[in-house]
Parts: C-alpha cells; structure tokens; sequence
C-alpha cells in the first residue's frame, strides 16, 4: 500500500501532453525531432509504450551469424520465421489440454500474437560485444546458478525472485517478455516513473546529481540517478541486492546479480511515437565483460494495464513447494 501511494503522489502532480499517432512514419523520425517539455523542462516523454516490435528479433546471434551484415530483406525473413514458430508454439500451449506446464494462458494474453512480424534493422537485441552475444557468465556465477537450480525448491528463498512476485529486476522490467509489455511512463517535477504491467514493478527515478545512497544499502532494482543528456534520459543504477535467482535477460533464462553489477540505461526520445532504448550491463562477478541490448519502444495509446495480482506467498509458491516435498515422499 505505501508503494501504491506513492505511486498516487506522484501520478497526481502530472500533467499529459500526449502526442497523437501520427503513423508508422514517426516511428522512423530521428533523435533531431525536438519533443515538447514540461514545466520543469524535461522532454515530455509520458504515455504508455510497448516494445512488442522487438519480440521478432533474437536476443543472441546464433553463432554461425556472429558479426555478420545483414540484409533488410534477410531481417524480415529471420523475424517472420521467429514470428510463425512462437505462434505456433503459443497455439500448442494454448490448448486446453496443454500438458507442458504453465503458458496455457489463452492467446489474447499475447499482443503480439496479432501484429505482423516486423524486423527493428538489427539482427539481435545484444548490439554490444560485436559478436552480438553475450559474454560467458564467470565460473563463480555457474556454479551459483547451478547450485540454485539443483535446490531450487528446497525453500521458497531459493526460487526466482519474480515467481515469487518480488521483483524481475531492471532486466525483467525493460526486456521485452512473452505478454504484459506495456510500460507507463510518468512524469513529475524532477521525476521519471516506470511502470511495468508485469508483477506490477515501479521504478522510481529522481533527475538529480545528487550521490547514491550509502554503500551499505542495497536494493532489488538497485539505486537510480537520473538525468538529461538532450533528449536522451540517462539512468545510472548501482547499490544493487545481491540475489542468486534473478530474472536473466530473458524469460527463459535464470541469472544472479551481485553487488558489483551497475546499469547504464539511455532512452532516446526519436520521434513522436517513439523512442530507443538501451542497456549496458557491468557486472563482473556475473559475467565475462560488458554487454548492451538495444530495440526500440514505440507509443501504444491503445494498450492498457490491467492488474497483475501478484504477491509475495501467492499459489505458485506453496503449490511448487509442496509438489516436492510430495515427491520426496514418493521416492522415499
């Protein structure tokens, strides 16, 4: 409740000026286009976005791929191809007998189920390293991964920390996911407000210069500093939590942050309906070297939030528990 009213403090002193759609052309403009500003003299960036466009592209180039040029042409065909084979997986698990665990949601779950696959003019979300993929974690980060895995219903402390509706982390929050992509972006005076569907997520960002808190504190999302380079929001976090069971880069991958991870996030305002995103990722006690994502986000006045009750304790948690200590019981 006290993150819900503070939501509300927040949300109450904005005021939307929020461009019409004016077509797929704006979503082209670039970053020259000047945006309109608040009162405090940020670029007016508020509305509801969806990076739904960027689920047609990989994460990671296969590595047959790596450092490759690719044509227009060949990114469309990579985009539909990815498109038709997660429909066709989607309709699979959609079914009412899908016995392949928990997906089986019903397709009107899945925006992107009904748009045409379209490619974002590059071949992966990883841009950086060259080989557009990501850097090996560290042996020590395996090991801890694997650790995990290998007891990971042992306790409710051992499971990812977004089945356990806690957070997903900046990863969880930004990447685009399977469904709820829509992103809420709130403005107040010295303020920005990400609003994540999923889990119901909310960061809170200060447009300071202002030092990050003690070293000692330590936060699931970190802690964010941001500030405006042109029209580009810089958001720097560090003071991150560390946790054994985060949300990786993607849905499908289980990752741990440490202490040592900081975040470098620039969105880019590029048009009216649009705007460029990018990630950097430090985290030497995770991974081999840096890496940044990048896609795009495009104004969704369409979409709209709809609750996502989820809760720390909720079904999943002591229905998963529970199924193993009955298999325990079962082998013994």
């Amino acid at each position: 409740m006290a993150m819900i009213r503070l939501i509300f403090t927040v949300a109450v002193s904005v005021v939307f000026v929020i461009p019409s759609v004016a077509g797929a052309q704006d979503r082209d403009a670039t970053s020259a286009w000047t945006p309109s500003r608040l009162a405090d003299g940020q670029p007016d960036i508020q509305g509801m976005w969806n990076n739904t466009r960027a689920m047609f592209t990989p994460l990671e180039l296969p590595e047959e791929l790596s450092g490759q040029d690719l044509t227009t042409e060949e990114l469309q065909a990579r985009a539909r191809a990815r498109g038709e084979g997660r429909i066709s997986r989607s309709e699979w698990q959609g079914h009412e007998n899908n016995s392949g665990g928990v997906g089986g949601y019903g397709l009107y779950w899945f925006d992107w189920y009904f748009d045409a696959p379209t490619d974002i003019g590059q071949p992966s979300i990883i841009v950086e390293p060259a080989t557009g993929r990501i850097p090996e974690r560290t042996a020590d980060a395996r090991e801890s991964v694997a650790m995990n895995l290998a007891q990971l219903h042992d306790s409710y402390a051992n499971m990812e920390s977004g089945d356990r509706c806690i957070s997903r982390g900046v990863l969880g929050m930004m990447m685009p996911t399977e469904y709820n992509n829509g992103t809420l972006i709130l403005q107040a005076p010295g303020y920005v407000v990400i609003h994540s569907e999923m889990i119901h997520n909310v960061r809170i960002i200060p447009i300071t210069d202002s030092p990050h808190v003690d070293d000692e504190i330590r936060q699931w999302e970190g802690d964010p500093r941001g500030h405006w380079d042109g029209n580009t929001l810089v958001i720097e976090s560090t003071n991150f939590k560390s946790v054994q069971n985060m949300r990786g880069p993607t849905a499908g991958t289980r990752s741990r942050q440490s202490e040592a991870q900081r975040v470098v996030e620039r969105l880019t305002v590029a048009g009216p309906n649009s705007l460029h995103y990018t990630i950097r990722m430090d985290d030497p006690e995770t991974y081999a070297g840096s890496w940044t994502a990048a896609f795009p986000y495009d104004r969704d006045d369409d979409y709209v939030q709809f609750e996502y009750a989820c809760h720390e304790g909720n079904y999943s948690v002591p229905n998963a528990l529970g199924g193993a200590r009955l298999e325990e019981r079962q082998a013994r």
